[in-house]
């Protein structure tokens, strides 16, 4: 391990050999579509892009949950394959600095999921019990995939479903997301052409009109979102403005968010507001439930594990469990991690590949270590 690694990375690499987990290795440049497309908003606007020789846009690696997966595809493995990474990556970041260091684990193509999220959040548990002895670990966790059942139970439009879906991970744009649900607003103020296609659903010269625009004004059609889907979102916003949230259905998933309960009760505390609801929400429950039996065979400390119905992690690729681990009194995150199911299709795998796996800032830990990053 050479010194430019943080001075605890070989307790790491250790531990990964313990959970036979396979160190990988992932090229620094990367094709940038992926990220623009599934990385979450936040992830797009500090991505470093530049271009090859052909024209193709490529960035500097920000993560590595995508590129891992893209390197599984590509050599077409096998799974269910565990793979661990340990490297720089590079973004624009709030704090300074735009490069540092992560690791994690990739769990890809275990077929019991409840016992792989267990297994990922212990994993991660283990890791952070080993580089900080001593140190009050905060586990909260939340569940896409049970917020997902609650809006198609409460009968929510599809449109619906998918911008709540969509905000789901950043609290100040699922508020916004709710509040518009509840009253939507008028017509945005556009431009006359842009507003006469949006009126007629014309999807294909809207984004044709869009990517003239943006070329007329000097801006690259790759730099943020694509021409296509601003002219979707642009078009479906017009058509949830005529769709309003019941009071019935805004109250009850007002009162869903708000749960947070120690994991021990959190089953019970979903059982019950489902009934209160009157909506059966029996197989995410069940799913649910399995994972929390898992997650107590894991030895973790469950009293310093809690449930957070509105907690997401502001990535547009997660499908379900997603957790964060902190140390006591800190606010940022030491761990981010979750399960994303739909991501290896969406990159291009011949057929659904399930997956959960986590990431480690090294940095925020040289930090509680008392270390300089």
């Amino acid at each position: 391990m050479t010194s430019r690694y943080p001075s605890f990375a070989g307790e790491i690499l250790n531990l990964f050999a313990e959970r036979e987990a396979t160190l990988t290795d992932i090229a620094i440049i990367q094709p940038a579509d992926p990220f623009l497309d599934m990385a979450g908003e936040d992830l797009r606007r500090r991505i470093f892009l530049t271009e090859s020789e052909t024209g193709e846009t490529l960035c500097l690696r920000p993560e590595f949950t995508i590129p891992v997966c893209l390197d599984h595809i590509a050599k077409r493995a096998t799974t269910p394959r565990r793979y661990a990474y340990l490297g720089e990556v590079f973004r624009q970041r709030r704090e300074g600095g735009a490069e540092f260091f992560q690791a994690g684990i990739e769990d890809l193509g275990s077929p019991d999921r409840a016992a792989a999220d267990a297994r990922s959040l212990g994993d991660a548990h283990a890791i952070l019990s080993r580089v900080l002895p001593g140190t009050r670990l905060q586990i909260t966790l939340g569940d896409q995939a049970v917020f997902e059942a609650v809006l198609s139970a409460l009968g929510l439009p599809r449109g619906w479903q998918k911008r709540l879906t969509r905000a789901f991970g950043s609290p100040a744009m699922l508020e916004a997301a709710i509040a518009e649900c509840a009253n939507p607003q008028g017509a945005a103020n556009l431009p006359r052409e842009v507003a006469s296609l949006v009126a007629r659903g014309d999807e294909a010269r809207l984004t044709q009109h869009i990517e003239e625009s943006m070329q007329a004004a000097g801006l690259s059609p790759t730099a943020g979102r694509e021409p296509g889907e601003i002219a979707h979102r642009l078009i479906e916003k017009a058509r949830l403005r005529s769709v309003r949230l019941s009071d019935d259905a805004l109250n009850a998933l007002k009162t869903f968010l708000a749960i947070n309960t120690p994991l021990a009760e959190a089953g019970e505390r979903l059982a019950a507001f489902a009934e209160q609801a009157g909506i059966v929400l029996d197989e995410a429950l069940a799913e649910f439930g399995a994972r929390v039996s898992h997650i107590g065979q894991q030895g973790m400390p469950l009293d310093d594990i809690r449930y957070d119905a509105g907690f997401g992690r502001p990535l547009d690729y997660y499908t379900g469990f997603i957790f964060e681990i902190c140390a006591e009194g800190l606010r940022q995150p030491l761990v981010g991690g979750g399960r994303y199911d739909r991501l290896l299709t969406l990159l291009g795998a011949e057929s659904p590949i399930p997956g959960v796996g986590f990431s480690i800032w090294l940095d925020r830990i040289a930090a509680v270590r008392g270390e300089r990053p």
